[in-house]
């Protein structure tokens, strides 16, 4: 994998789907399930994405190349202090500079220590501002990360269900009488979800995020459920990850243009993302399902193909395969 900055911009979709489970669940309504109250169809924070991902990281770190190279450690993580690691970065970035080093240039060395070290904060960024140091009021107090989520929403409405549990065992002394607890979960029969992100090399730059990363950050994608299992979502499985990377659309003579439209895009995010289109399929219908059950009551339909794929997009396939991809469409 390269280790060079990323320079080309990517657009993609995630399709994900939840079977007797909860997705994501809302603290504010006593852990259903999210739901859009408009359309009752169900929703999937962009912080809960990125949870997965974190999680996915912070269980399997690749191996660092050297001392200089991107490492994999995880920032926001169960039982980490902000605070403490920023302190680190600061003694870095100090024990690194001239005595006489301005203050803007220690608040930059730390914040190119956090993002070199944590691949959490060199991918989606993060406030570093945290505590009274050099950071705190600094222009590199905020890291804007280049990869960024949209919520997940389901394709069809849901229905969560409260489902009531039992257990033989008690938690207290003086219910030791009592033959069993109730208790109660609440679950998705099943819901279709898709996600959206948008993957900057303009911020790429700024953090050090790499091609490397990039595939790593794909890997995880594909498999966060596979390692997240637990009552609550025994059964999640990532349908689909379309990546439409941007390549440019210049002869190779042109190599700087060629270089500018990649970096800026060759076309508009949500045309190629709408080219991947979902619905019932016509056996769903013809037994007369309104909604779906599973994921074979769909159709995913990818309308994209070498012919009618817009100039400078290349789609890969993440889903099938690391080779399967479709253009660049040649002129």
């Amino acid at each position: 994998m390269s280790s060079n900055i990323l320079t080309n911009r990517h657009d993609f979709l995630l399709l994900f789907e939840v079977t007797n489970g909860n997705p994501n669940g809302d603290p504010d309504a006593g852990n259903m399930p999210r739901l859009d109250p408009n359309t009752n169809r169900g929703l999937v924070t962009d912080v809960c994405l990125k949870r997965k991902v974190r999680n996915f990281f912070d269980l399997f770190p690749p191996a660092r190349v050297s001392d200089t190279a991107n490492g994999y450690n995880i920032l926001i993580k169960q039982g980490a202090v902000i605070e403490t690691e920023q302190k680190k970065s600061i003694k870095a970035a100090v024990e690194s500079l001239p005595k006489d080093a301005s203050d803007s240039k220690k608040a930059e060395t730390a914040k190119n220590w956090l993002c070199r070290e944590f691949f959490d904060v060199r991918t989606f960024g993060g406030v570093l501002s945290t505590g009274d140091d050099v950071l705190k009021g600094s222009a590199f107090g905020q890291v804007r990360g280049p990869v960024q989520f949209t919520f997940g929403q389901s394709f069809h409405a849901i229905t969560p269900l409260e489902v009531t549990i039992t257990r033989c065992a008690v938690t207290k002394e003086e219910d030791a009488k009592k033959e069993r607890t109730m208790g109660n979960k609440h679950i998705v029969p099943y819901g279709l979800y898709a996600a959206k992100g948008y993957i900057s090399p303009a911020f790429a730059e700024k953090t050090g995020f790499t091609d490397a990363d990039l595939a790593l950050l794909f890997q995880a994608l594909l498999s966060m459920f596979e390692h997240d299992r637990s009552a609550a979502r025994g059964e999640m499985i990532v349908r689909g990850l379309y990546d439409f990377e941007h390549v440019g659309t210049q002869h190779a003579n042109n190599a700087d243009q060629n270089k500018r439209e990649a970096r800026l895009g060759c076309a508009h995010a949500h045309i190629l993302i709408e080219g991947v289109k979902v619905a019932l399929s016509d056996e769903a219908k013809a037994a007369g399902k309104t909604f779906p059950e599973s994921f074979a009551d769909y159709a995913v339909n990818n309308t994209w193909t070498a012919e009618n794929l817009p100039k400078g997009i290349k789609l890969h396939l993440r889903h099938v395969g690391p080779d399967a991809a479709i253009g660049p469409r040649q002129s």
